[in-house]
């Protein structure tokens, strides 16, 4: 995404895109409807644990980890094969994400590092930092042309300077565009994808939208399956208004399906079947 041009709100700007403002208001009403539901009143912790849970796991599906729920919530260790790697590289993600908040406003970048030095186990000395000329990317699973170091560098300075300066724009489509972007990037040499999905929760909760984290995007990424995710983000990646307002209007669905998930969590609950 270019953060030059007329406009001193090029996420704003986004916002009025075609479909977009509908976009956000499905989101909203979603949202709404999970919060307004009556267990949220007395349980919401048990929802909030239960979403983290499930996001996790939508999240490692999109990274060639798709295992099922309850061999999620049962295993304990993730040192294994690279499947579990990717699962344990998630929940872990998922756990530090909450623990940032405070600090992605004041300084995106440091966060985003935080977030690879955790998804990576801290293992090597390409972890936490973006990758350098010649370093090579494992993230088999997105196949478009991959950014050169200067123009990653530039780009994440861009969308940092955005974030830090705020601006009128719907959460929604600021978490899309710090996912979309981040995946064009690809800006360190692993967990790329896990890493992009942690910044998007880590926006909608921020930003007040979904503060008490129930409604996983990742879930809904994951329903929506692989392919036409890649699908989205090479409209996000083409720059053009259509392609960028397809995989806004593609993330607000996954944030829909999301809360359609603990929305069923709750009814679930609330039978005591849960």
């Amino acid at each position: 995404m270019s953060t030059t041009g007329a406009t001193a709100d090029p996420l704003a700007a986004l916002g009025a895109l075609p479909g977009v403002a509908e976009s956000v208001e499905s989101v909203r009403k979603a949202v709404d409807r999970v919060y307004g539901h009556r267990v949220m009143r007395r349980r919401s912790n048990e929802i909030t644990a239960e979403a983290a849970l499930r996001g996790s796991r939508g999240s490692a599906a999109l990274s060639g980890a798709d295992w099922a729920l309850e061999e999620v919530r049962r295993r304990t260790d993730f040192s294994g094969d690279v499947e579990a790697r990717v699962v344990g590289a998630s929940l872990r993600l998922s756990a530090e994400a909450g623990q940032l908040l405070s600090i992605w406003r004041q300084s995106p970048l440091r966060v985003l590092a935080r977030l690879h030095l955790v998804a990576a186990a801290g293992k090597g000395d390409d972890v936490g930092r973006p990758r350098q000329e010649g370093e090579p990317v494992d993230e088999p699973l997105i196949e478009l042309p991959l950014p050169g170091p200067a123009e990653v560098s530039g780009r994440l300075e861009g969308l940092s300077e955005l974030i830090i300066a705020g601006g009128s724009a719907p959460a929604l489509v600021t978490a899309a565009v710090v996912h979309g972007e981040l995946l064009a990037l690809r800006p360190f040499t692993s967990h790329n994808g896990l890493v992009a999905r942690a910044a998007e929760r880590i926006v909608l909760v921020g930003s007040g939208l979904d503060p008490k984290s129930v409604c996983p995007a990742e879930v809904g990424h994951a329903e929506l399956g692989r392919a036409a995710y890649l699908a989205a983000l090479e409209g996000y990646v083409s720059g053009t208004p259509d392609g960028m307002a397809a995989w806004i209007g593609h993330c607000g669905r996954a944030v829909e399906l999301g809360a359609r998930e603990s929305t069923a969590v709750c009814e679930a609950l609330q039978r005591g079947a849960a």
